[in-house]
């Protein structure tokens, strides 16, 4: 028995052997075209496996594989040429520096875990009723902003913004969302109440939500009317409270807006999300995306647009 176990380990040892060195011996090219048909985070993973991943992965193989068909296009529209000395660095920088494009027009970036495209468009390229009419929006410089110029709102009752983009200027069989990317001025007011209703719509798929930009003003809202209003008898206000129909109404709008509310990005900005739709790669059909408050007919002042921005949902 002693001998059978004796030869029993002598096999193990003989065939760990033949076994740890198999993947060595590959030729690098064939690793790196494996590696190739994965994804950026597999690859950025898979260096921990051997010394030969490792340097497999830092071939133009590999990332070049993980970098857009169009590539060539989208970087003659760039505002300034795009430095780089390997397809691996080029990835990285559009992941990490995005580039405008078409005289500031828009933005440019790759998803760091897919490698899938991301196009933020301007202010200036959406559609926003009463922008050309000084009284209710201005255009002026903001010094966080990657555009020339932001949008912000002076006074209006109608809120209305869209934005569209071509399907054939996205990654194809990638499910995407859009997000409105904005601040609040310190004067911020009435973009809590009524809630704001987004919709994003690619051919016979529509995506809509209600969504509210400015939390604190909602809230307030729903804290004032949860509480008292007031009304006037002869010369005098007085206050009342609040129906049961009337309060659960308030709880009711509240409600709608759970989980579609701001979000801090790192760049300073905050984002809400409009929706989100799956391109199939038809390069034909357009993603129009809005965002509305259209029916209330109270006041808002105070939101500062930089842009809508398309990325793949996490």
């Amino acid at each position: 028995m002693f001998v059978g176990r004796l030869c029993e380990m002598k096999w193990e040892s003989e065939a760990s052997r033949l076994v740890e060195p198999g993947i060595e011996v590959l030729p690098e090219g064939c690793i790196a075209h494996a590696i190739s048909l994965t994804s950026p985070r597999d690859a950025c993973c898979s260096t921990a496996v051997s010394t030969a991943f490792r340097s497999a992965v830092a071939s133009d193989t590999v990332w070049n594989s993980f970098l857009p068909s169009d590539l060539e296009s989208i970087l003659a529209r760039a505002d300034r040429p795009v430095d780089f000395s390997s397809k691996k660095e080029l990835f990285f920088r559009l992941c990490d520096k995005p580039i405008l494009l078409d005289g500031g027009k828009m933005i440019f970036s790759l998803d760091r875990s897919s490698g899938a495209k991301c196009f933020m468009l301007s202010a200036r390229e959406l559609v926003i009723t009463w922008a050309d009419t000084d009284s209710y929006w201005r255009w002026v410089p903001e010094p966080d902003s990657r555009f020339s110029e932001v949008a912000e709102l002076l006074s209006v009752c109608w809120l209305e913004i869209r934005g569209h983009f071509k399907c054939k200027m996205l990654s194809s069989k990638t499910t995407y969302a859009a997000y409105l990317i904005f601040k609040l001025s310190d004067r911020a007011y009435g973009l809590g109440h009524p809630l704001q209703e987004a919709s994003v719509e690619l051919g016979t798929e529509l995506s809509t939500s209600v969504v509210c930009l400015q939390p604190s003003d909602m809230y307030a809202h729903m804290h004032a009317r949860r509480s008292r209003v007031w009304f006037r008898r002869g010369l005098h206000w007085r206050r009342r409270v609040l129906t049961v129909n009337e309060s659960q109404e308030a709880d009711e709008e509240a409600k709608e807006a759970a989980g579609r509310v701001p979000q801090l990005r790192n760049d300073g900005w905050m984002e809400i999300e409009l929706g989100e739709f799956y391109n199939c790669g038809e390069e034909d059909k357009e993603v129009d995306v809005s965002l509305l408050e259209v029916k209330g007919g109270h006041w808002k002042i105070g939101l500062i647009i930089e842009g809508i921005e398309i990325r793949p949902k996490k």
